[in-house]
C-alpha cells in the first residue's frame, strides 16, 4: 500500500527469503502506486527483487500505463473472471525447478464488488486444465473479495483441489489461518504491507473527514509512516499437492514485537 509498503517490502524481502527459503513468492501489488494500482516500473522492481508473480484486483486498471504492459508481462495477473478479451491473464504457472510447477490464479469476488463473471465457475474451468499431481505440483488461489463469507465459501468449494486459498483486498490480517479438512490452506485475508497507523493504509485525517462530514474531500492518499509487512508461509506436500502447514506473520511497524 503506497510508497511506505513497497519500500519496506523491497528492504525486508531479502531477510524473509533467507529465513524461510520459499520456492515461490507471490505479492499482491494492486495498491503499490500511491494506493491506486501498480505501474510497470514498480512491477519491474518487485520482479527484480525475486517476486515470482504479482496479483492485482479491483484497482488493476488505475494506472493506465499498465494496460499495454500487462499483455507483455505474464507474471502480472488480473482476476480470472474479468470478461473475455480483457487485457492480461488470470493465471500463471511458475516453474520452481526439478520438474515441479506451481499454478497461481486470482479471482475477484462479487459481493460489494464490481459484478464480474462467476468466480466459482471461472475457477472450475481453469481447474479442468490443471490438476494437482497430474500437470502441476501446487495450486495457489488469490481471492480478492470484500466479504469473508465469499472467501470462505470459495475455500471450501476448492478444498482438496488446490494447495491454498488466500484472501486479499480488506487490508486487515485475519486470525483464521488453517488447513481445511480436504488439505487446502486458507486465510480469509493476509493483510496489507503498509502503514497500519492509518485507516486501512490511508491517512487517518482523510478517512475521519469522510466519515464525520459525509462529503468528499481530498483524494485519499496512503499513510507514510513505517510499514508493517503481512504475509503467510505455506508448506506443500509435493506428493499430494496439498498443504501441510500455514503460518501467518505480521512484522515491523506497529507489529514490531521488539518494541514490546
Amino acid at each position: 500500500m503506497g510508497r511506505s509498503g513497497r519500500d519496506q517490502l523491497l528492504k525486508r524481502l531479502p531477510d524473509i527469503l533467507q529465513e524461510f527459503k520459499p520456492e515461490a513468492v507471490i505479492v499482491n501489488g494492486e495498491n503499490a502506486a500511491g494506493g491506486y494500482g501498480i505501474t510497470p516500473d514498480i512491477a519491474k522492481q518487485f520482479l527484480a527483487a525475486k517476486v515470482h508473480v504479482i496479483t492485482t484486483g479491483n484497482h488493476v486498471w488505475d494506472q493506465k500505463a499498465l494496460i499495454p504492459f500487462i499483455g507483455t508481462e505474464p507474471r502480472i495477473i488480473r482476476p480470472l473472471n474479468y470478461p473475455p478479451k480483457t487485457p492480461g491473464q488470470g493465471s500463471f504457472v511458475i516453474d520452481v525447478g526439478g520438474g515441479r510447477k506451481l499454478l497461481v490464479a486470482q479471482v475477484m469476488g462479487r459481493l460489494y464488488m464490481d459484478p464480474l463473471d462467476d468466480p466459482f465457475q471461472s475457477l472450475d474451468h481453469l481447474l479442468a486444465k490443471y490438476v494437482l499431481t497430474a500437470n502441476v505440483t501446487g495450486i495457489f488461489i488469490d481471492v480478492h473479495a470484500e466479504a469473508s463469507s465469499e472467501k470462505m465459501a470459495m475455500a471450501h468449494f476448492l478444498d482438496g483441489r488446490v494447495s491454498a486459498v488466500i484472501g486479499t483486498h480488506t487490508h486487515i490480517p485475519t486470525a483464521d489461518a488453517r488447513i481445511l479438512s480436504g488439505g487446502t490452506a486458507f486465510q480469509a485475508d493476509v493483510g496489507m504491507c503498509g502503514d497500519y497507523n492509518s485507516v486501512i493504509g490511508v491517512e487517518k485525517s482523510m478517512s475521519i473527514w469522510r466519515f464525520t462530514r459525509k462529503m468528499p474531500g481530498e483524494k485519499m492518499k496512503p499513510a507514510e509512516g513505517e510499514a508493517s509487512l503481512c504475509f503467510c508461509v505455506i508448506d506443500v506436500n509435493e506428493q499430494t499437492g496439498l498443504a501441510t502447514a500455514i503460518t501467518a506473520h505480521q512484522r515491523y511497524g506497529v507489529f514490531n514485537t521488539r518494541q514490546a
